[in-house]
């Protein structure tokens, strides 16, 4: 019996969903690549994405069809909500092949037998396991087929979550608050990195008293010391010493929905400088918070961030918040609206973002993150945990 993650009623109303957006376009058929995208529409869950599968989706089914290895067909059989002959799967031979066989030769012959190898398909051109040689590989096998770029269709119908979706990353916000309090207990002079970093993983996977969890797309972030300047480097085997800022930044994750968090601890007393960023970096995001409501956008969020920094004579180009929630490796994001300057994404409710409005400087870095989901009247944060400069 697959899993059930979600009611299939639930799927059937994505996939309807996303045939109408199709219609709008004028797509005969999509075929889906990004893993999270293929886990929304199939509900299909295995680390299987380093080599090419989709999921298509065609006007005239009902089902999309999952392709993938052969060896993985069990894996869509255990967690979809498709029949048997929904999953299509090819040989191993072309894995990896000697022989100039490909993947998407297979998927090719899936077009052709849905009736839609002749037509406009979309594709994710811009997924991270879409490949060029992918492409011209359709292109070889589909000569009569027009191909569109549809990469963002599915993951703009995912911005607004279902209350199970919800309940899922307030699960995972359970365990994000678990693994920050490991993360923070386990620094302290003289302790390697790698040891802060293996107490947070053990709290990632074994979850709270209710649920456990699961990997998450992006391993914990541990930046310290001189890189803290730095926000996307993790740990090494080097020894935390007095005087370190250490950032931490990790998700904890349910049935593949996130609730990442993010603080910064410091090792022995901060300087008033490392303090007095923390402060600013406390009452930014909290001001942006208090902005988040259905009919703003997402650059008047940040605006309300921008304002409170511009008064300690501080600049920051980077986005503050981005919309987020299911995810696989590389990353957690859905990679549509940002808040950012120029960003008129309308806000509605249930939308769900990651808000972390770091300040990163060449000697030091401060970072206070929260996930939270828009309300009919404000910003639901999920996790709860201090807002506040920690040290070890």
């Amino acid at each position: 019996m697959p899993r059930a993650v979600f009611d299939s009623t639930e799927y059937e109303n994505r996939v309807e969903r996303t045939k109408e957006r199709m219609r709008e376009e004028g797509l005969d058929a999509l075929v889906v690549s990004d893993p999270s995208n293929m886990n929304y529409l199939s509900g299909y869950d295995g680390w299987s994405f380093y080599v090419h599968q989709a999921v298509v989706v065609t006007q005239n089914r009902d089902e999309p069809v999952w392709v993938g290895r052969g060896q993985d067909a069990n894996g869509a059989r255990a967690t979809t909500w498709l029949d048997e002959e929904s999953i299509r799967a090819y040989s191993d031979d072309h894995v990896h092949s000697p022989y100039d066989l490909h993947p998407m030769d297979f998927v090719g012959d899936v077009l052709t037998n849905l009736d839609v190898g002749g037509g406009r398909v979309g594709l994710e051109m811009d997924a991270y396991y879409f490949t060029a040689k992918s492409y011209t590989r359709l292109q070889e096998n589909l000569p009569e087929a027009t191909f569109e770029d549809a990469t963002l269709l599915v993951n703009w119908l995912r911005i607004k979550k279902s209350e199970q979706e919800l309940d899922y990353m307030r699960e995972a916000a359970r365990i994000s608050e678990e693994a920050m309090v490991a993360g923070l207990d386990a620094i302290e002079e003289g302790v390697p990195e790698y040891e802060a970093a293996a107490a947070i993983y053990d709290a990632l996977i074994q979850g709270t008293d209710d649920v456990g969890g699961d990997y998450p797309a992006i391993v914990p972030l541990m930046p310290s010391g001189d890189h803290t300047g730095t926000p996307h480097l993790t740990w090494s085997d080097r020894e935390f010493e007095e005087g370190d800022p250490v950032l931490i930044e990790l998700s904890g994750c349910r049935h593949r929905y996130h609730s990442p968090l993010a603080r910064t601890t410091f090792v022995g007393d901060p300087p008033d400088e490392v303090q007095q960023t923390a402060d600013v970096v406390v009452e930014g995001l909290e001001a942006a918070l208090d902005a988040v409501e259905p009919g703003v956008t997402c650059e008047a969020v940040e605006t309300a961030w921008r304002d409170v920094i511009q008064q300690y004579d501080i600049e920051k180009e980077d986005r503050i918040a981005y919309a987020m929630g299911l995810g696989y490796p590389p990353d957690w994001g859905e990679h549509t609206a940002s808040m950012r300057p120029g960003d008129e994404t309308v806000l509605e409710e249930d939308m769900t973002f990651h808000m972390i409005p770091g300040l990163w400087f060449d000697d030091f870095g401060v970072e206070l993150s929260e996930t939270f989901r828009v309300t009919n009247d404000g910003a639901e944060v999920l996790a709860e945990f201090p807002r506040e400069l920690f040290t070890a």
